[in-house]
Formats: C-alpha cells, sequence, structure tokens
C-alpha cells in the first residue's frame, strides 16, 4: 500500500511536533531475531516468570477463586491485550529501545523512554537475587535427606535448635541457613557470603547468555523458556496423584462473587493484568524492534497474552494441588495428635465418651464436622486441653504469598514426597529458567535503549548490577529486596504506561497510529483498538492510578523482620511514613 505525500514528509520539525510517519527505514543494518519461535519464546519468556509461580496462585485464593480467574481474564481483554499490542507495534514501526521509539514519536516524549529504562534497572537489580536465592536452593537439592527436612542439632548434637523446634525446619532453614537474616533493616550484618557468590553466578549467567545480544539470548530462551513448562506438567501429574490434591484445587474453584463489589479486587487484578504482561519495562519494545518490517505483531499480541493467562493457570493447579497435600498431611497430624489427647482424657475421666470420636482413619473433613457441631461449652473445654479443629482451609491460608509460597511452603511440601531431592532439584531448576527469561528481558529494556544510543555496554550493565545488588546479599539483604519489591516500581511504571497509552492515543493520534501499523502490516487492526487506548484502557488506567495514590495515603509502609525471640516474622515500628502499596510485577 503506497503512502501519501504527508506520510513522506519529514519526520520531526524543529519545534518537536509529532513525526508524520513513524516507519522506519526497512534498510537499516538492526539485527532481527533468528527465527519466529526465538522472538515468541523472548516475549513469554520475559511475560510468564516467578510471580506467575506465587502471586497470582495467591492473588486467586484470596480473591475468590474461579471469579478471581473471570474478572483476571476480562480485565486482561480491555487493559492488557490493547496495550500490550500498542506496545508491540511501536517497536516493531519504528525499530529502537524504549527511548528511541518515544524520542522519534516527539523529542518532548523522551522522558518515557528514560524513565521505563530506570524503573526497569531497580527492578532488575532485585530480581536476580531471587534467581540467586534459587541458586542456593538448586544447590542444596543435592543432599539426601534434604536439608531442611529436620532440625538440625546443636553443637552437642543432641538437642534440636530451640528456635528451629519452635518454627518448622524449613521456617528455619530460611531465615538461618539460607538467609542468615538480621532481626532489622537497619542491622546490616555484613555480606553473606554463600548468596554473594549465587548472585555473582547468576550475573554471569544472564551476562553470558547476552553478551552476543539477541543472537546468544535468542538461543538460551528455547531451553529457559521451555524447560519450565516440562517441569510444571510433570509437577501436575505428580501432585494430582497426591492425597488432599482435590482439595486444594476445589478452593482454588470455589467462587466467591461477593468480591466482585470489592474495589481493592479489581485493583489487585488489574494491577496483576499489567505487572504479568510486563508493559512499561520496555523490554517489549526492545523485542519487537528486531523484528522484520512486515512480522504480524497482531497475532504475536494474542498468543503471548494467552500462553500467559495460561501458564498462571497451570502454575496455579500445581501450586494448590501440592499445597492440598501439604495441607491434608499436616491436617492430619492435627487429627492424629488431637485423638491421642481426647482418648488419654476419657481414660481418666476427665470428659465423657460421649464426646470422643476416632477420626484417624477418616478424611480431616469428618473430624471438622463433627468438631463444629459440637456444644459451645464442650468446645471451650476442649480448647483449654489444646484440641482445636482442623481444618484443610486453615492450612491452605498459611504461608502462600510471595517468597513464603517457595521457599516455605513448597519446599516443605517436597519434604513429603517420595525421592524429595530429585523433586526440589526439578523446582528450583525451573525456578532458575523462570528467573533468567525474565531477568533476560529485564537486561534486554535497559540495554537496547542504551546501546541504540551509547553502543556496547552489556558487560558493564551486568558488573555495575552485581556490584549495585550487594546490597540485597547483606544478611539484612532480605528486607531490600521485600521493600524494592514493594514500593519501587508500582507507581512509577503505571505513569509510564498512562503517558504511553496518551501520547499514542491523543499526541500522536490513533487512528494515525492505526494507519502506520496498516502500512507496515498491509491490513488494519480493528477499529476498537482506537476506542481501547483513547478511553477505556486509558480511563482504567488512571483509575488504577488513582486508587493506588490512595491505598498509598491509607496505607503505612511495613516490611516483616523475623524476630528470633517470639519464632515469627513481626512488623517493627520504625516505619511510620506513608508509601506506595505492594504490586508485584508478573515478569518477574
Amino acid at each position: 500500500m503506497e503512502k501519501s505525500k504527508a506520510d513522506l514528509e519529514s519526520s520531526v520539525n524543529p519545534e518537536g511536533e509529532c513525526n508524520q510517519d513513524l516507519l522506519a527505514d526497512e534498510s537499516d543494518s538492526r539485527p532481527t531475531w533468528g527465527s519466529k519461535a526465538q522472538y515468541i519464546l523472548a516475549q513469554v519468556g520475559f511475560s510468564v516468570g516467578i510471580g506467575n509461580v506465587w502471586r497470582f496462585p495467591y492473588l486467586c485464593h484470596q480473591n475468590g477463586g474461579g471469579a478471581f480467574l473471570l474478572l483476571y481474564l476480562l480485565l486482561l481483554f480491555v487493559i492488557g491485550i490493547p496495550l500490550f499490542f500498542l506496545e508491540l507495534a511501536a517497536g516493531q514501526i519504528i525499530r529502537q529501545g524504549s527511548i528511541g521509539v518515544w524520542k522519534h514519536i516527539s523529542p518532548r516524549l523522551v522522558g518515557i523512554g528514560f524513565a521505563s529504562c530506570v524503573v526497569c534497572s531497580f527492578v532488575a537489580l532485585y530480581y536476580n537475587v531471587i534467581i540467586a536465592w534459587s541458586i542456593f536452593y538448586l544447590a542444596n537439592s543435592f543432599q539426601f535427606p534434604l536439608p531442611w527436612t529436620n532440625c538440625s542439632e546443636t553443637a552437642n548434637q543432641t538437642v534440636p535448635e530451640t528456635e528451629c523446634d519452635a518454627s518448622s525446619p524449613t521456617v528455619h532453614f530460611w531465615y538461618q541457613k539460607a538467609l542468615h537474616v538480621t532481626s532489622s533493616i537497619e542491622e546490616s550484618g555484613g555480606l553473606n557470603p554463600a548468596l554473594t557468590g549465587c548472585l555473582f553466578a547468576a550475573w554471569v549467567l544472564v551476562c553470558l547468555a547476552m553478551i552476543k545480544g539477541i543472537k546468544s539470548s535468542g538461543k538460551v530462551l528455547y531451553f529457559s523458556s521451555l524447560f519450565p513448562y516440562v517441569i510444571l506438567f510433570c509437577f501436575l501429574i505428580r501432585a494430582l496423584l497426591l492425597e488432599g490434591a482435590a482439595d486444594g484445587i476445589k478452593i482454588m474453584f470455589t467462587p466467591k462473587i461477593s468480591i466482585l463489589g470489592d474495589m481493592q479486587v479489581w485493583r489487585q487484578a488489574a494491577t496483576q493484568v499489567f505487572f504479568a504482561l510486563g508493559l512499561g519495562f520496555g523490554t517489549i519494545i526492545a523485542y519487537s524492534s528486531y523484528n522484520s518490517r512486515h512480522n504480524n505483531c497482531h497475532t504475536d499480541g494474542l498468543i503471548v497474552s494467552g500462553v500467559n493467562f495460561l501458564t498462571s493457570v497451570l502454575a496455579t493447579l500445581v501450586v494448590f494441588a501440592v499445597l492440598g497435600f501439604r495441607a491434608n498431611s499436616i491436617t492430619q497430624k492435627c487429627i492424629a495428635r488431637n485423638m491421642k489427647l481426647l482418648s488419654d482424657l476419657v481414660s481418666n475421666g476427665t470428659i465423657s465418651p460421649e464426646n470422643f470420636r476416632n477420626f484417624s482413619e477418616l478424611p480431616a473433613i469428618h473430624y471438622s464436622a463433627w468438631y463444629e457441631e459440637l456444644q459451645n461449652d464442650t468446645r471451650e473445654h476442649l480448647q483449654n486441653w489444646n484440641i482445636s479443629n482442623c481444618r484443610v482451609e486453615d492450612e491452605m491460608n498459611k504461608g502462600v504469598e510471595g517468597t513464603g509460597l517457595a521457599f516455605i511452603a513448597f519446599t516443605e511440601a517436597m519434604t513429603l514426597f517420595p525421592t524429595a531431592p530429585f523433586w526440589s532439584m526439578m523446582f528450583f531448576f525451573m525456578l532458575l529458567n523462570l528467573g533468567l527469561s525474565t531477568m533476560l528481558g529485564n537486561m534486554q529494556g535497559i540495554i537496547t535503549p542504551l546501546l541504540d544510543n551509547f553502543q556496547s555496554l552489556r558487560l558493564l550493565c551486568c558488573s555495575v548490577g552485581f556490584l549495585l545488588g550487594l546490597i540485597f546479599v547483606q544478611r539484612s539483604g532480605n528486607y531490600f529486596v521485600t521493600m524494592f519489591d514493594d514500593y519501587s516500581a508500582t507507581l512509577p511504571l503505571l505513569i509510564v504506561v498512562a503517558f504511553e497509552a496518551f501520547a499514542v492515543a491523543w499526541i500522536y493520534g490513533a487512528d494515525r497510529f492505526l494507519s502506520d501499523i496498516e502500512n507496515m502490516l498491509g491490513w488494519r487492526p480493528w477499529h476498537i483498538y482506537s476506542y481501547m487506548w483513547r478511553f477505556v484502557s486509558l480511563g482504567l488506567l488512571l483509575c488504577l492510578l488513582l486508587a493506588s495514590l490512595v491505598f498509598m495515603f491509607l496505607k503505612w509502609p511495613t516490611y516483616r523482620a523475623w524476630d528470633p525471640q517470639t519464632v515469627r516474622s513481626i512488623l517493627p515500628p520504625v516505619m511510620s511514613l506513608p508509601a506506595a502499596p505492594r504490586l508485584q510485577q508478573g515478569a518477574a
């Protein structure tokens, strides 16, 4: 399709007005992906990250199960896909990184690219620490039994450590063996040697994968993007065969329709869509800029968005099946303990025999139903003897958020698997690959716009990233990871994407942008995108931004610190200023 005379005029005038033609010169020497498969795997690898394994399952469980899935899918169509397509098209049309794209549209918009590059840098710093944690656990998985299966013993080799005995072996291993954590963020405690070495290894992996640009990182992504799916399917098959897996999946899909009236749930679902696709990081634009001119970026957007959603559902199935097994095992132990106490109380005449039934060989739901039917005074009497209800649902509510899911609850569940070290190795190798593919995307979002402007900086970026990342492998480093995860990216990314949508929809013009896509692809995308970019998606973005600002002023900044005296995480009283809410990135 031929361009009109107006389309061929000078791109930017001296006053910095918008370009008349966004299409880059087709004869430029920019490298391209080795194949379409490499490109799709790169986009999928970036958007599908560790957050799909722990953040999405947590939100699904806490916010209505099946109802949250439907809400997420709705918001994916009205926010995620239109804005994802916008970034894909912008990168492919102009064929530059995020800085160059917005500078090409108008020099006054170059700050959008720099802002996304800076935010991407902050996320990359702490995200690689999560990869380092995975490397540490992977290395420790080659032991039998696993080192977090039982409490280690004190110096005299006879008495288990008190702190471990009061919490659990997995909790103790995480805080005291892996992190060597301090009691507050003010206490540095010095560098953790083991994690420092793991962080160095993580940055070496990233650097080697990117040393030759997309030619090397594209080949790495064949493995790092596909291998996690093999492991997820293996875990799903294994988990479905475990006792209690059905209980976990039932809880996952049990809808709580009442949550649809809660604006906080809408905010969380919209934010998860936003971060799951990795909008605003510049990586989508960077990856797309290496495409050939006539690549069908519209179909790419639908494929990647669909794969991301299905992966979240698959990971949630695996997580809830495994946690259902874990919860069932813990509940059965609780019932067995209570049955022993009840039997002793009946034997010495403390309670009457009619208040005792043996549920040791029955499913946990029978004990729970019996306990709930007891009269209040009988139940209070039993509670005085430390005999409480044992419910699978209560155990499912424990330890399913953030790092607690992967490094505490999931590791505890795997100790109950036959051949536990094998499954532990597979799980943490999967986390390593998920993290690596997302980390490569983060680095591409930083390096591509810099290379477009300042030439080769790959090794320098990785070296600086490692040095700055040392703050996260102090003994207090976990608290810095939490604070960065909570407060470093949420509002900046919302603002960046809102400006992106506004720049295309209102400054450059949504219809003009669709015309450029038509000139590039040879056919015009659906006109509904024009309305979505101008009104629906942009309006919802602004509502999300406003809700986040309101929540920021209502929520005090917090981080949970490990207290060895009480053997639990507590909220230190030192933080007292308003701050941004906790909203995680999905590709991380």
